[in-house]
């Protein structure tokens, strides 16, 4: 019986295991998986699936971040959780759903790796390890979403700001978002003018920079001084559920 095929070598230095759900699985968990996965480029504003749509992939981001999101009637829209290379896009799949009321777009461009739904159905039901895992994660973007909620109502628009660009930064080092302030209202369900204010604000501080549609992150630690605990809740959280220990 020949050998299944695995990835290739990659030049640029593309791996599965850029993305920490990948790299938490053991050789003889991630195995199955390995030639399946197809490294994607995620481009600004790629909508990785709409609202009530069948999925038929997931999606494992390595440098990019999808913004998980629900648009109104109205067109209004607002973020309930971002995915970076922390995550998986598309726990419908894997929960019985095969579609989801919100919609996925990737708001800092980016590569991933797909694996179709067939793939991802039968290593969840075949190996409990990456069942175990996959779930672990799902309880972790619930924490998140829940976060959201508390923080859109409770918190100010700078310290959401704040919480957001230290999110996004921890997925796309280095300190170098490119970001409209029409896009992240969008994102946060808030007018441009008050991003715009609020992203004033925090560059008169000196912890920003932002010209045509790039924000540079000068001081971290003043972004942290400013951000709610929002920030810090769902990354103590993520770590906790998602410690990077092979698994398997």
């Amino acid at each position: 019986m020949s050998a299944r095929p695995t990835i290739p070598p990659n030049p640029l230095g593309h791996s599965p295991r850029n993305n920490n759900l990948l790299a938490a699985l053991s050789a003889v968990s991630f195995e199955p998986l390995a030639a399946s996965l197809e490294l994607v480029p995620m481009r600004l504003g790629d909508v990785l699936y709409e609202p009530g749509v069948r999925l038929r992939h997931a999606y494992f981001p390595t440098t990019s971040v999808v913004s998980l999101h629900y648009v109104t009637e109205s067109g209004a829209a607002a973020e309930t959780a971002g995915v970076g290379n922390e995550g998986i896009v598309g726990i419908s799949l894997f929960l019985g759903g095969h579609s989801t009321p919100s919609s996925a777009v990737v708001h800092a461009a980016g590569h991933g790796y797909r694996l179709e739904r067939s793939v991802l159905m039968q290593e969840f039901e075949r190996a409990e390890p990456t069942r175990r895992l996959l779930l672990r994660y799902t309880q972790a973007l619930m924490a998140q979403i829940c976060q959201a909620a508390v923080c859109y109502r409770h918190h100010s628009i700078e310290q959401q700001l704040c919480s957001w660009l230290l999110a996004t930064l921890d997925r796309v080092r280095p300190g170098n978002v490119v970001m409209t302030h029409e896009l992240v209202a969008s994102l946060l369900g808030v007018r441009r003018e008050s991003i715009t204010q609020a992203a004033g604000r925090l560059q008169e501080l000196g912890f920003i920079s932002y010209r045509r549609g790039h924000i540079s992150v000068l001081d971290e630690a003043g972004l942290r001084g400013c951000a709610c605990e929002c920030y810090e809740a769902v990354k103590v959280e993520m770590r906790r559920l998602l410690a990077v220990t092979p698994l398997g």
